[in-house]
């Protein structure tokens, strides 16, 4: 009897046919699925590995988890009672980047609630440093064990203060900025290479009315320059100690997205940044959940469009590759998931995080993936079976 091939199994098996040798390696070193969960907190919101320690680490909203590559939990950190978003990993000084947010805001208010408390928290961004090498055990203190430090963001909290005004009225949070979410190491945009910043990504409100909303706001800072800010966390006296401003500001115009990017990741090899968001649903927007932006291409100074109140900013360029809107010129990827964690491993391979929730809590499975066909003008990942 004859077997009849599917083309997504064929593309599956024509993908895995054309791995680079160094990819093939990577498959013996890197499992295809890592289990993790289920926590009794909130959904998973990033991941992270550390390449040559083979360390993997998942941020639960509240929750900070360490596990080997086979998934068995090295240790955790607990405490939170904001909102612990994307992570990455500095190989340059050995620890776990994290965005933290403290808000009064449906998401702010939603955690506390699941969390029980009657904590009230002042409206503060920070990144929180995690030095996991001190991760041992779980349930480790965030506040009392020594192991995290913050760093606080004055731009962002000026942006989600402030009060604009465009044609229909006035509006609350600037650009629409609902606080942070992605963060990534990589060069400044437009270089190939040298020196690393982190990139931190706006959330963004989705409100249909407002025209101000359709940008993905992306800052880079030096980190290098950010031990003299660095304080433990006091959930109780939120510091304030942080950059007066970044290093650049930069603009990717994508149509509005519901929370803006949720997931970042810098692809070295491709010189690409992926961000990964939930849909937007203005219907003026072909609302894709993946997009690129080219690191290679300089920032333009140019118009923002429906932002009468910014003169000229740094605008990038989605790369040139993918599903392109005919009425918007958008670029991207209709991609099931992302938005929960991305982690670039190197030579085309990644992990994607793939959530799920049961009555035990929410749980992930850690997915290994190929970058594939990126000479075409639609190059996709596919899941190593």
């Amino acid at each position: 009897m004859r077997k009849i091939i599917s083309l997504a199994t064929l593309a599956l098996l024509l993908a895995t046919a054309t791995l680079t040798a160094s990819a093939q390696e990577m498959m013996h070193i890197y499992p295809k699925t890592i289990k993790s969960g289920p926590f009794n907190t909130g959904h998973i919101q990033g991941i992270a590995v550390d390449t040559e320690k083979g360390y993997v680490y998942y941020s639960y909203t509240t929750i900070l988890v360490k596990t080997d590559l086979q998934g068995n939990i090295i240790g955790s950190v607990t405490g939170l009672l904001g909102h612990l978003g994307d992570l990455d990993f500095n190989p340059q000084d050995g620890r776990v980047y994290g965005s933290l947010e403290y808000k009064n805001d449906a998401i702010g208010k939603g955690i506390l609630k699941a969390e029980k408390s009657s904590f009230k928290p002042n409206n503060a961004f920070y990144i929180a440093i995690f030095d996991v090498d001190r991760i041992t055990r779980e349930g480790m203190s965030a506040e009392k064990d020594g192991i995290m430090t913050t760093v606080h963001l004055s731009t962002v909290v000026d942006d989600y203060l402030a009060t604009i005004e465009l044609e229909n009225g006035k509006w609350e949070h600037r650009l629409g900025c609902s606080g942070i979410d992605g963060v990534a190491f990589g060069p400044k945009f437009g270089k190939k290479g040298g020196k690393q910043f982190l990139t931190v990504t706006y959330g963004i409100y989705s409100d249909h009315k407002r025209s101000d909303n359709d940008y993905q706001v992306l800052l880079q800072y030096d980190v290098k320059k950010w031990k003299k800010y660095e304080h433990p966390l006091s959930q109780e006296n939120m510091h304030r100690e942080g950059p007066a401003r970044p290093s650049g500001e930069y603009f990717a115009y994508t149509g509005n997205t519901n929370y803006g990017v949720q997931n970042i990741e810098y692809d070295e090899d491709l010189k690409v940044w992926w961000l990964a968001v939930y849909a937007g649903s203005k219907p003026q927007f072909p609302n894709y959940n993946l997009f690129a932006i080219d690191g290679t291409v300089k920032p333009k100074k140019d118009a923002l469009k429906g932002v009468p109140y910014i003169d000229k900013a740094n605008v990038l360029t989605l790369w040139d590759k993918g599903e392109q809107d005919s009425k918007t010129g958008i670029r991207g990827w209709r991609f099931g998931v992302g938005s929960t964690g991305i982690a670039y491993l190197g030579k085309g391979m990644y992990y994607f995080s793939h959530n799920y929730a049961t009555k035990q809590g929410q749980g992930s499975n850690i997915r290994l993936y190929n970058i594939s066909g990126v000479d075409s003008s639609t190059p996709m990942f596919y899941q190593m079976k």
